[in-house]
């Protein structure tokens, strides 16, 4: 939870579609779409997706930069030049090289392997008071009695955009759009009745929530 990555592509529709893959598999990304500001822009960032083909520096030019800057730092290339040449030079720095077209399910394994490999993986499960939340396999348990707790799609994405911004007050308009990618409407209880339903299966008191806060006027929170 809360491993942030930098990805760094000028196509507009590749870039969303893999931002949104990404986010959905509970990384926070930043998206760069040239490589001027890689390398502050890196800070704090557990791996670095590169596209080789970019605008003003290329992603070699930008991969090695950001290998001398900072060493321990994966890089994992992306690039429709499948050259032998090209692979090589891009692996004299990079950690991987993906070729396009790529499935976004391989994608994420191989970001998995080099997070793992560097040491910086997420831990296995996130703690929530009582709760252990596995991401990755879209799986709640009850770590007081072992339950896994069975939640509605909506409900999980809903309780997954509150751990990405843990102890920040979110509010029911960046929910909703988040959750249901449409702009919510003022009135509309749609929101409030799946966050009901949801305190029901993971809050101890459903009446008197301890996970799920309501910040009266404003929206809701999960405190750390």
């Amino acid at each position: 939870m809360n491993t942030e990555l930098l990805y760094i592509e000028d196509d507009r529709e590749i870039g969303t579609f893999v931002v949104q893959h990404l986010r959905s598999s509970g990384y926070e990304v930043k998206w760069l779409r040239s490589g001027e500001q890689a390398v502050e822009q890196a800070e704090g960032c557990k791996l670095v997706i590169l596209d080789v083909m970019l605008p003003g520096l290329d992603g070699f030019t930008v991969g090695q930069r950001l290998k001398k800057a900072m060493p321990g730092l994966p890089i994992l290339m992306l690039s429709a030049r499948t050259a032998i040449d090209d692979k090589l030079q891009g692996l004299q720095f990079a950690d991987d090289y993906v070729t396009k077209p790529f499935h976004p399910d391989e994608l994420t394994a191989r970001i998995e392997v080099l997070l793992r490999r560097s040491g910086n993986h997420a831990p296995e499960a996130l703690q929530v008071k009582h709760l252990l939340v596995h991401e990755r396999e879209n799986r709640i348990v009850n770590g007081e009695t072992g339950e896994e707790i069975l939640l509605s799609g909506k409900q999980f994405h809903i309780f997954n955009y509150l751990l990405r911004h843990l102890g920040q007050i979110m509010t029911k308009e960046q929910i909703y759009e988040s959750v249901w990618g449409e702009p919510y409407l003022e009135g509309d209880k749609t929101l409030m009745v799946h966050i009901r339903y949801l305190r029901e299966k993971i809050e101890k008191d459903p009446a008197a929530p301890a996970i799920i806060e309501t910040v009266r006027g404003i929206g809701y929170r999960v405190r750390a």
